[in-house]
């Protein structure tokens, strides 16, 4: 008997992770797609359209160099979306061995809250929930880093988090946002020049100007599909566009990030140049390369001293609310200052500490006295 109920659990357990493991498979099931359409495409285009299609030489040679040339950065850009990890907050954002086992003894209550002012009051964390209290997560038991979220696919905290892809079947953050766009980029003229290449023998194929082989119908599916790619990848590249020029993410564009003063959709913004070479960096000659160059760590971002929006109507629960003229309550940051690597000098982060002991005035967001504590996943 006691060996029955020992076998039970672990069945159970077995079950479990056979289940997991067909579920990362089909996970994959969209890249396959992508991949065999990319394929197919290639294999109509080359062999059924330039070389069996195309009577001209010269028009041969230019469609093919082009054709290769947008091909190889698609897919280049395609893998490093794909295959470059999330990057997940450092170690200085996780609860120590001694805070975890405190959070499992005392009840919920101004012990646990006490436990997490400690770990976040030397943190550069600007950012709160709607109730003002400081962003941690209960299943990696970390204090979230500003723009950071929880994925419930990857099951784990990702810098600077966009959205889950299931077209790539990993999450858009930090780590790839630029590969992303640049496979958005890439794919979409990808497509614009097979369908411009591809028109005029799509209009003979109408016109019963083709020879009656199994190349027109290539040719037919060929113009359809890049076609129906490119209106929607146009509209995804050209919200994206957006979003960088605004420095937002997709989730921060649905939902506002929240800071100490209220809520401002324009918190991260420093313009439009600065936007774009946080992601894109300094160095011009990369920006079209799915190279990694974006400037920062991903943990902390420079945030701009604007003033509320005056089209929010309500500032949320436990929040103070802006005057008009009334700026941000925590110190400005450049550009730069956010391109050091994390606690690469940890003076910069415990200097609100040190000043307190001099008697000097502290900024009120680098300290984070005195806030509640709420988990959010």
């Amino acid at each position: 008997m006691r060996c029955g109920k020992m076998a039970a659990p672990a069945a159970a357990g077995t079950r479990g992770g056979v289940r997991r493991r067909c579920q990362r498979l089909l996970y994959w099931v969209p890249v396959l797609f992508i991949s065999s359409i990319l394929c197919w495409s290639y294999y109509a285009y080359v062999t059924q359209l330039c070389l069996l299609s195309m009577a001209n030489i010269g028009e041969k040679v230019v469609c093919l160099i082009a054709y290769h040339l947008f091909f190889m950065l698609f897919v280049w850009s395609y893998w490093k979306t794909i295959f470059t990890l999330p990057m997940n907050p450092s170690k200085e954002f996780h609860l120590s061995y001694a805070d975890k086992e405190l959070l499992e003894r005392e009840p919920r209550g101004e012990a646990q809250q006490e436990i997490f002012r400690r770990a976040a009051k030397d943190l550069p964390i600007y950012t709160r929930t709607m109730s003002g209290a400081i962003r941690y997560c209960d299943r990696c038991q970390l204090v979230k880093p500003d723009r950071c979220h929880h994925c419930s696919v990857c099951d784990k905290c990702i810098l600077k988090m966009d959205h889950h892809c299931p077209w790539v079947n990993n999450c858009v953050g930090f780590s790839n946002y630029k590969f992303f766009l640049l496979f958005l980029a890439y794919s979409l003229l990808y497509c614009l020049f097979i369908a411009a290449t591809d028109l005029q023998y799509f209009i003979k194929f109408w016109t019963t100007g083709l020879p009656d082989t199994q190349a027109k119908f290539h040719i037919m599916f060929l113009f359809f599909a890049a076609a129906m790619f490119s209106v929607s990848l146009s509209s995804l590249f050209g919200y994206h566009c957006w979003l960088v020029s605004k420095n937002k993410s997709t989730l921060e564009a649905f939902r506002a990030p929240i800071f100490r003063h209220g809520t401002d959709k324009n918190g991260f913004s420093l313009g439009f140049s600065k936007n774009l070479r946080q992601v894109f960096g300094d160095e011009k000659k990369y920006w079209l390369l799915p190279v990694f160059t974006s400037l920062g760590d991903g943990c902390s971002f420079p945030t701009c001293l604007v003033n509320q929006d005056p089209e929010q109507v309500s500032t949320p629960v436990g929040l103070n609310s802006t005057t008009k003229n009334e700026t941000h309550l925590f110190p400005p940051k450049t550009l730069r200052d956010s391109q050091s690597h994390l606690l690469t000098d940890t003076q910069s982060w415990t200097e609100s500490s040190a000043n307190t002991e001099k008697g000097k005035v502290v900024p009120k967001g680098m300290s984070n006295p005195g806030l509640t504590v709420e988990n959010e996943t």
